[in-house]
């Protein structure tokens, strides 16, 4: 099956999985990248619930889902379209962009489960697919085709690094801020480790996150203005 069809599913490897993966991230890559204008103005929101599927063959489509239930594979992130002229652009894309990354690790690992892997497999299986940068992954991380829609806005006073302990000569409001830091918990997994890792702060719910839990990189921070965190917005697409 290549995104709705009802072609029949024959024995796969993990190679298979892998060569399957490679190819819809291929597709999904293309329409968010080569693709782009021809992809927003397929997302018409007056049509129906509407999904952007990335096929095998590196190519991509938008359709609405499968009608059996459940579904031959997985489906992506559903009605997509209804979110396009609520969002700015560039926002509405990243959604769509980890949306997929999702749904690629969703698929894959069907395949896996329906073809019974076993922990090895499954293992050798997230080890190919974490080889290859994620669609959401910014270019300063990888040589890769990247999207072109990261935010191109300056940098958020509320992104930085969570310090460690300031120096002596630093004042003591700047050491209680310092300390608060230190203390808060990250918003996605709800940890208050890494003290010296990178975090970010939504300018909507002035939530932190650690960077790597949203996918976003000091590289990819310094062009963020108003950051917003997937919650927020996923919450506003739900609106929309």
């Amino acid at each position: 099956m290549e995104g709705g069809g009802k072609d029949a599913i024959v024995r796969m490897s993990v190679d298979d999985v892998f060569q399957d993966f490679k190819g819809r991230r291929k597709g999904l890559l293309k329409a968010l990248t080569e693709d782009v204008e021809k992809f927003y103005q397929e997302c018409d929101p007056d049509k129906e619930n509407l999904c952007l599927y990335g096929l095998p063959t590196r190519t991509w489509e938008v359709n609405v889902p499968a009608e059996e239930v459940p579904a031959e594979l997985p489906d992506p992130a559903l009605g997509i379209n209804f979110a396009r002229d609520g969002m700015q652009k560039s926002h509405w894309l990243s959604l769509v962009a980890i949306y997929s990354d999702a749904w690629l690790i969703s698929v894959a690992f069907y395949f896996g489960a329906h073809f019974g892997f076993n922990k090895n497999e499954r293992k050798t299986l997230f080890q190919l697919i974490n080889s290859k940068p994620t669609i959401t992954e910014p270019k300063s991380q990888s040589s890769a085709p990247q999207p072109k829609f990261q935010s191109s806005v300056q940098q958020s006073k509320r992104v930085q690094m969570t310090p460690t302990l300031p120096p002596k000569e630093e004042s003591d409001s700047v050491k209680e801020e310092a300390e608060k830091q230190k203390s808060t918990f990250c918003g996605a997994c709800h940890d208050d480790t890494g003290v010296d890792e990178f975090w970010i702060c939504c300018d909507v719910c002035e939530r932190w996150f650690h960077g790597t839990c949203v996918k976003v990189t000091p590289a990819k921070a310094k062009h963020i203005k108003h950051y917003k965190c997937p919650i927020c917005s996923n919450k506003k697409s739900r609106v929309h």
